[in-house]
């Protein structure tokens, strides 16, 4: 039972990771969409 109990766990945090790793994924992406519209408005606010 104690196998089967430290089996789940290890998949849940894998889980877990996968999911963070996601979400850093994606938090990378957004500011990269930001910096990219903050380059756009230096353009033309600067012209």
């Amino acid at each position: 039972m104690g196998e089967n109990s430290n089996s789940n766990n290890i998949e849940n945090e894998e889980f877990i990771l996968k999911n963070e790793e996601s979400d850093y994924k994606d938090l990378i992406n957004r500011l990269k969409e930001i910096k990219s519209s903050i380059a756009l408005l230096e353009k033309i606010i600067s012209k």
